[in-house]
């Protein structure tokens, strides 16, 4: 008798059990994904599990991913920046076109405080004019790309001597031996973790993407949140633009573009909510690596370019599936 009762418990407790492993399933699902990504991607190559490519995947996802960190805490502010690859092209060429004439540190110091200053527009329409974020980060996509066409005169820009600079640094050379781009990801990436889960400025960031009503009777000044999520994003854009420009040694006048679009696919398989209020830096690095994984993997396995986009579509509406599954509690929905 009390064995068939022991038995009828432990059947009792394993149910919430196996609810807990499907409730956790579903909540890393893309992760769960990826491991599957590159366990095939090792079976069909032999230089894909290597640290060589590992290493170069890290060096080559860190533009995006430097991005991607400013724009998740724009996004957990309840907002969007799409300008960031227009700004990604205008940084770029500002730089390195400054950087022959007055020389690399105050070739530096003029385009952070350009970009800053397009990150203080964005920031002053979306934030004190309470403008939809989508269209005034739109609109200023293609009036950054033309501000980019009338600095440059239409031409791409070059540095003449790349052997005897310094500011090469940033983007081609190599520290403890990895790459500086990616320490100045990673680097980024764990100080913006920091300020968004240990500081009054991160609780503020996602009770204003959370609950704006809640927010202002909280005492919390909207608009100076939102106005410096804006800042921070473009900051991002310029530490990009410095690994960029640095790489290459010159620069073309469209060389950001499409960068917004795989920027807000990292966000988006990182977890950020694009309802605001809920994201996490650590997991935005996560969803950059797994889309330069999949498009690393893709390559070696000889696929042509343009199916990394093909896939990526299909990780991204993954992703969103997945994320609108968690919120409602159940991935599949009977009502109309």
């Amino acid at each position: 008798m009390t064995t068939d009762t022991g038995e009828v418990g432990e059947r009792r407790l394993s149910l919430p059990a196996w609810r807990d492993i499907g409730h956790g399933a579903q909540r890393q699902g893309i992760l769960l994904a990826f491991i599957v990504f590159l366990i095939l991607f090792s079976l069909f190559s032999d230089r894909f599990a290597s640290w060589d490519n590992a290493s170069t995947v890290f060096r080559q996802v860190s533009i995006i991913g430097t991005i991607a960190l400013g724009v998740t805490i724009v996004v957990i502010g309840g907002n969007l920046d799409l300008s960031v690859g227009s700004m990604l092209s205008f940084s770029t060429v500002m730089v390195v076109d400054l950087h022959d004439k007055i020389g690399p540190a105050p070739a530096m110091a003029i385009t952070l405080v350009a970009t800053l200053a397009i990150g203080c527009v964005n920031g002053i329409l979306v934030g004190f004019l309470k403008l939809n974020s989508l269209i005034v980060t739109l609109g200023m996509l293609s009036a950054i790309q033309g501000l980019t066409l009338i600095y440059s005169g239409g031409q791409n820009v070059d540095i003449t001597d790349q052997e005897a600079t310094w500011f090469a640094f940033f983007g081609r050379d190599f520290v403890l031996g990895i790459a500086v781009p990616t320490w100045i990801f990673l680097g980024l990436a764990v100080v913006f973790h920091i300020v968004l889960t240990r500081t009054a400025y991160g609780r503020r960031v996602f009770a204003v993407g959370g609950n704006k009503t809640a927010a202002a009777f909280s005492g919390i000044r909207r608009a100076r949140v939102v106005f410096s999520t804006y800042v921070i994003s473009s900051f991002t854009v310029f530490c990009a633009a410095l690994i960029l420009g640095s790489r290459v040694m010159g620069s073309q006048n469209n060389v950001g573009q499409g960068y917004e679009l795989l920027v807000l696919a990292g966000v988006i398989l990182g977890g950020t909510s694009l309802l605001g209020g809920s994201g996490s830096v650590i997991k935005t690095v996560i969803g950059v690596l797994i889309l330069g994984f999949i498009q690393n993997g893709l390559l070696l396995m000889g696929y042509q370019y343009y199916a990394q986009w093909l896939v990526t579509w299909v990780v991204i509406i993954l992703a969103v599936w997945l994320d609108v599954a968690s919120q409602r509690g159940r991935l599949f929905t009977t009502t109309a």
